[in-house]
């Protein structure tokens, strides 16, 4: 039919518009599942790289210094308390690059996880969501203290010297950096499980793995080098359910194992 010498259009029915709007809602429930599963290996595969150059870095210091870089000294520093942690240090509420940020390329994004977002649960360091193995691996100081004479003690003269690397039997097998996470966000020491060197189970059941990336996975860079995967966070006998609950977090945050192996011990 025409109007004039115009033909008439067709307008589209409501039933034709409702077709068209349930095509288009389960073409976009049928595709979102996997663009969010290509985002969530992207960042994944980015906090991957992240450990990788994290280990490198350590690799360097370990080569320069002959050691391990320790977990975390408090210095005192013209009357001020200085935190020195493996990745940043802090004076007054200023934070500066640590001990391994000379050894990274950039050092303000590999310390972040792309998975992570949230405040830092020790200090003011506003990179967070990896940890360092201080049980085994990581010197630990404790706070300063004073002798009986009055003198300062700080430093590596109140540290828990870590295990030396070469004295790991299973390098590949023993973790070094990975996602920190506890039911308080994230944090920067990691802990074996069995507390043979805490002697804090608390600090203990804080020191877990956030198993945080797709498919609920956690990254770690181990000591020889290599970085893989873990899917299956582990409690352990001597964390009680409630402690694992209100401090860890579980099952959203674990232990790669349920004895220390997995951190360089038995």
């Amino acid at each position: 039919m025409t109007h004039g010498n115009a033909p008439l259009r067709r307008a589209f029915t409501i039933v034709e518009l409702l077709v068209v709007v349930t095509v288009i809602a389960i073409l976009i429930a049928v595709l979102l599942p996997g663009l969010r599963s290509a985002s969530g290996m992207a960042r994944s595969t980015a906090c991957t790289s992240n450990l990788r150059q994290i280990s490198i870095a350590c690799e360097a210091y370990v080569s320069s210094n002959g050691a391990m870089p320790a977990a975390v000294l408090y210095v005192l520093d013209t009357g001020v308390v200085r935190t020195i942690a493996w990745d940043f240090e802090q004076r007054a509420g200023a934070v500066t690059p640590g001990p391994l940020w000379d050894y990274t390329d950039t050092p303000l994004a590999v310390q972040q996880c792309p998975d992570f977002e949230g405040a830092s649960t020790f200090g003011a360091d506003p990179y967070t969501g990896y940890n360092y193995n201080t049980s085994y691996l990581g010197h630990e100081g404790t706070y300063p203290t004073v002798d009986a004479n009055g003198n300062a003690l700080d430093g590596w003269r109140t540290a828990r010297m870590g295990v030396p690397a070469t004295a790991i039997r299973d390098p590949a097998g023993t973790a070094v950096f990975g996602d920190g996470g506890w039911r308080g966000g994230a944090n920067k020491f990691m802990r074996a499980p069995m507390n043979r060197a805490e002697g804090d189970l608390g600090l203990v059941a804080a020191g877990t793995q956030a198993f945080r990336h797709w498919g609920g996975c956690t990254c770690c860079a181990h000591l020889d080098g290599h970085i893989s995967t873990y899917a299956d966070p582990q409690s352990s006998p001597s964390i009680s359910p409630t402690m694992a609950t209100w401090v860890m977090g579980f099952p959203d945050n674990g232990f790669l194992s349920s004895n220390d192996a997995a951190y360089g011990g038995d």
